[in-house]
């Protein structure tokens, strides 16, 4: 009977301490994938040649990275994956960030889109800085905003200038509101 106590007691000691091991080895894997997930979006964010004419977004999942969005120039996509394997804990990257076909119709769209929504006064501040918040991607005569603005009534603005411009077939609006 005592060896029996004995070994149960040994046995609830042992699971006890693959229980604690679990545990840490979780955090350290969210941690891990925390500190991915904010070299990821600085690498991105210090990608030149980027513009208020492309998107870029990710998702990480573990030690595997998942680029998506639109760009104008294809360099920008390469570059982004490339820069993306270099952080350290990176296993794959599965580029899905789509090339924009070339198209001096859409190129016009989206200068038209600048200036109704950038040049809007109410939606002016958000011109300021380097990196635009309200990003205008244009495919076929068919723009998406994307992005992020301080409010609902900013984010209805934008959509509303949008659909302002003559030539643009639709608009959807993905701006989300970040209160800052």
């Amino acid at each position: 009977m005592r060896k029996l106590t004995l070994l149960c007691a040994c046995l609830f000691v042992l699971g006890t301490l693959s229980l604690a091991q679990d545990m840490q080895s979780e955090q350290a894997s969210a941690r891990a994938q925390e500190r991915i997930t904010r070299e990821v979006r600085h690498e991105l964010l210090m990608l030149p040649y980027v513009d208020v004419f492309d998107y870029l977004a990710y998702k990480v999942n573990g030690d595997e990275v998942t680029l998506i969005g639109q760009v104008v120039r294809p360099s920008i996509k390469s570059d982004a994956e490339n820069v993306v394997k270099r952080i350290e804990g990176v296993e794959k990257v599965n580029n899905q960030i789509e090339i924009l076909p070339p198209s001096p119709m859409d190129a016009r769209l989206r200068l038209r889109l600048f200036r109704a929504i950038y040049g809007f006064p109410a939606l002016q501040k958000y011109e300021l800085g380097v990196l635009k918040p309200i990003r205008i991607i244009v495919k076929g005569g068919h723009a998406t905003l994307e992005g992020v603005v301080d409010s609902e009534a900013d984010k209805n603005l934008a959509g509303l200038r949008a659909n302002t411009v003559t030539g643009i077939f639709s608009v959807t609006n993905n701006l989300q509101v970040v209160k800052t």
